[in-house]
């Protein structure tokens, strides 16, 4: 059997793979190897969504949309800045709209049976999005509002003395 081992030499802001073989004519064999476990890693775990999040970032200047698993890792995300809207059209509803459809577009090689929304912001995009991602054909099982509520707020100004 052989190993391979790779390190990361730093070398004028470049970076250089070294690798240590055992056997040395079996070294190209072990990079294929390294790859090819590497690509089911990543497929095994796409295919294995039972339950995905998406979270809708509606702001008054964007909105962002991310789909992800269970554990939390991001499998696709768009926004409106991304699909090419600039200025006041990034926070409009139909750029929200057109985000989801994005990001169900890009997921589509994903099935996903089922999906939690979790909305945060005060943006005008927030139903748009959620009502693109319904009728996109997402099976949208729970929505849950996020935006974070300030219970105190900040320090009141000092009483003015004339």
């Amino acid at each position: 059997m052989f190993q391979v081992s790779c390190f990361r030499l730093h070398e004028m802001g470049k970076k250089r793979i070294k690798e240590d073989a055992n056997e040395e004519g079996k070294s190209a064999s072990g990079e294929a190897a390294v790859k090819k476990s590497a690509e089911t890693k990543v497929k095994g775990r796409v295919e294995a969504v039972k339950k995905a999040f998406v979270y809708i970032q509606a702001t008054y200047n964007n909105t962002i949309i991310s789909l992800s698993d269970e554990k939390g890792n991001v499998l696709a995300w768009s926004s409106a800045g991304a699909l090419g809207f600039k200025g006041t059209k990034k926070s409009t509803p139909y750029a929200a709209a057109r985000v989801a459809e994005s990001l169900v577009d890009k997921a589509g090689k994903i099935s996903i049976p089922e999906v939690v929304v979790l909305v945060k912001g005060v943006g005008s995009g927030r139903e748009s999005a959620i009502r693109a991602l319904v009728n996109r054909g997402l099976n949208v099982t729970f929505i849950k509002d996020v935006t974070p509520i300030p219970h105190n707020g900040p320090r009141a100004r000092k009483v003015r003395r004339v």
